[in-house]
């Protein structure tokens, strides 16, 4: 199964940028997303950008994702 999960976009250099996601930092191709900026959330699979998401469709993703890892912690 392949996942995509949401980040948020905090620094661009170019088809690069520094994404952020639960507080780790790492640099990701964003060449297959158009006009992305910084505060923008971003679909990123095996660290590439793949589409871009808003803001709330983000945090509700993120959530769920963390609910799921309490659940698994149990």
């Amino acid at each position: 199964m392949c996942v995509a999960v949401p980040v948020e976009i905090v620094k661009i250099d170019g088809t690069e940028a520094w994404v952020n996601f639960g507080g780790v930092q790492k640099m990701v191709s964003i060449a297959l997303v158009e006009d992305v900026k910084v505060g923008d959330y971003v679909l990123l699979h095996a660290g590439c950008a793949v589409s871009r998401l808003d803001r709330k469709e983000a945090e509700k993703t993120l959530e769920l994702f963390k609910a799921y890892t309490m659940m698994q912690k149990e």
